[in-house]
């Protein structure tokens, strides 16, 4: 509960900083979709966690929305604006969240106990890929010596990357029928992930502002919030 409370809060907090601060509404929702989903995840254990529950329904259309599309296309697309100076229009922000409504509502059929290869596999190789996107997000922090946050991202990408193989085809041994000691595990790090994502484009959008790559006025509301 506390590694989805500590999940909750990370989402809602930073992504409302990057709706407000930078004007990121790919980033900022999809953090607010994930807190959504760790709120909604939370109200269906306190109630019981049953599996026939429509919030069971929900929980799992929210997992297949953010690991097919949301913490993989989505992410990518808005850690562009720092790395790319790369601002999609308001057509191509809602064709990223209508793909993964999309994603999320046809990979509901294959929810269940038992293994489903393909969509399993697909879910690690999108992360793969999304892997080798933040690893070159890592190299532009290191490169503008935000070394401290560069670590940290790469800590965390690796502890998500874990966490996405172990999904599926690595059980914890010892672990419960609820597998309880995984999902703490892979709570606490996307909302690690989400915090250290966030401060990490914090500091390179600083520097895209120092160094005249970034316009100041991308940030409106910096010095109120």
């Amino acid at each position: 509960m506390l590694a989805d409370l500590w999940m909750i809060f990370a989402g809602f907090y930073f992504g409302w900083k990057f709706i407000r601060r930078y004007g990121n509404y790919l980033l900022g929702l999809e953090w607010i979709i994930v807190a959504t989903s760790g709120s909604n995840f939370l109200a269906w254990s306190l109630l019981g966690g049953d599996p026939g529950s429509f919030l069971y329904d929900i929980a799992y259309f929210f997992d297949a929305f953010s690991r097919s599309v949301g913490i993989t296309l989505i992410l990518v697309m808005g850690l562009m604006r720092v790395t790319h100076r790369y601002k999609p229009t308001l057509a191509a922000d809602i064709a990223a969240f209508a793909l993964a409504i999309a994603a999320g509502l046809y990979l509901q059929q294959f929810r269940g106990h038992e293994l489903h290869v393909g969509p399993a596999t697909f879910y690690v190789v999108v992360n793969a890929l999304t892997t080798l996107f933040l690893a070159y997000f890592v190299r532009r922090l290191w490169k503008i010596r935000a070394r401290g946050l560069a670590i940290g991202a790469a800590l965390a990408t690796a502890a998500g990357t874990a966490i996405a193989v172990t999904y599926d085809f690595f059980p914890i041994s010892g672990d419960d029928e609820y597998r309880t000691i995984f999902y703490t595990l892979a709570l606490a790090t996307w909302g690690t992930q989400l915090f250290t994502y966030f401060l990490s484009y914090r500091a390179l959008h600083n520097h895209n502002v120092a160094t005249g790559a970034e316009p100041a006025s991308n940030e409106p509301s910096a010095a109120r919030a």
